[in-house]
């Protein structure tokens, strides 16, 4: 956990301080069809546990470097003007309660951000792909090492110069091996994150 907090740390910092234009009132992003991202996003990971036979308390640093394409011009006439893009996501989880043990997964994502402001631009995300860990037979909820991770989420960008944008938000991820193995219960868990993105 301590390795993955300094890189992203780091990242943050060197970000800030080689922007010349963090300041500056005139910051206008322009995202056309065809306009890529390039993103690293950190988190913490906290259980949920729906049921009373979801005794797993999974906690844990993620780390999900991504890609994405604005594949449409600005959609509608009101508030919830926006466009879509898609991509891809690398996810690593470093489960750290009960047991030390790791997942990783590659997950195709689809969002949608809203751009009736020019510089704070809310969006929501949604993330599945397969995804393989190291916790079989160290955790009651699941009984493989190959599994599927869902994700739904929120954020916000705050535009920092025109190609550059600091992330916060919220996901809901689901991880199961979708009944190809039992018991299948599937592990639950919230992750507020933060990150930067890169647009070229």
């Amino acid at each position: 956990m301590s390795f993955l907090i300094r890189v992203f740390t780091a990242l943050a910092l060197g970000s800030l301080i080689t922007v010349p234009g963090l300041y500056a009132e005139d910051v206008s992003p322009t995202i056309t069809i065809g306009t890529q991202e390039v993103g690293l996003t950190a988190g913490y990971m906290l259980p949920h546990r729906l049921t009373e036979d979801h005794t797993t308390k999974q906690k844990g640093p993620a780390l999900m470097p991504s890609w994405m394409i604005t594949i449409t011009d600005p959609l509608g006439n009101s508030w919830y003007r926006g466009q879509v893009s898609v991509g891809a996501e690398m996810v690593y989880i470093q489960f750290q309660e009960p047991v030390v043990s790791n997942g990783i997964g590659f997950t195709p994502k689809i969002k949608y951000t809203f751009v009736a402001d020019n510089r704070i631009r809310p969006y929501f995300e949604f993330a599945g792909g397969p995804f393989w860990t190291d916790f079989t037979n160290k955790v009651p909820e699941e009984s493989s090492s190959f599994n599927f991770i869902l994700t739904a989420g929120v954020g916000c960008s705050f535009f920092i110069t025109s190609q550059t944008s600091f992330n916060v938000g919220y996901r809901f991820q689901h991880i199961s091996n979708a009944g190809t193995s039992y018991p299948n219960l599937g592990l639950n868990a919230s992750l507020p994150f933060g990150g930067f993105s890169f647009f070229f």
